[in-house]
């Protein structure tokens, strides 16, 4: 087992606290706005799309699907005000590498457990599923009817491309 990153991290922590100016900023975005993006260590959303502490909401998890973020959604636009939803999927994604069978059958030859009950969300094409993201939340009566943009980032060269609906 290699070593805990834990010391590492409690040393950055006391670095960064050490020089920490914005303890006053408000609860609510500033720029009324919220991420849905993909968890993977390449992207950085606030990097990528220029933004500060205080700007926007940023929503993780894998792939960046947007069924995942919803109660964080629904959180964000009714008790902290944002009014636009960035969606942002990348290139080499992990989610276009498994299938629903294969991460069930690896649970279960892993850990001896049946994950039947999870929707891991895998997908074959990055574009459209940017789009299906975009469309769920469009229809589902729990998000209020704002700007919704998807984006493709790209690991290799760090831009993002808008998906045209």
């Amino acid at each position: 087992m290699s070593a805990s990153v834990v010391p590492e991290i409690e040393a950055a922590n006391g670095k960064y606290a050490s020089q920490f100016t914005k303890g006053d900023l408000p609860l609510p975005p500033g720029r009324k706005f919220l991420v849905v993006a993909c968890m993977d260590a390449r992207l950085d959303p606030a990097r990528a799309l220029g933004l500060e502490e205080g700007d926007a909401h940023v929503i993780r998890n894998a792939g960046g699907r947007t069924v995942d973020a919803l109660r964080s959604v629904v959180i964000s636009q009714q008790l902290l005000g944002t009014r636009e939803i960035i969606i942002v999927h990348h290139t080499d994604c992990g989610m276009l590498t498994f299938s629903e069978g294969d991460i069930r059958a690896k649970i279960r030859d892993d850990l001896g457990e049946d994950a039947d009950h999870i929707a891991f969300l895998p997908f074959g094409d990055l574009k459209k599923s940017v789009l299906d993201d975009i469309q769920l939340l469009k229809k589902s009566p729990l998000v209020l009817d704002v700007p919704i943009t998807g984006y493709i980032y790209d690991v290799k060269t760090g831009k993002v491309e808008k998906v045209e609906t």
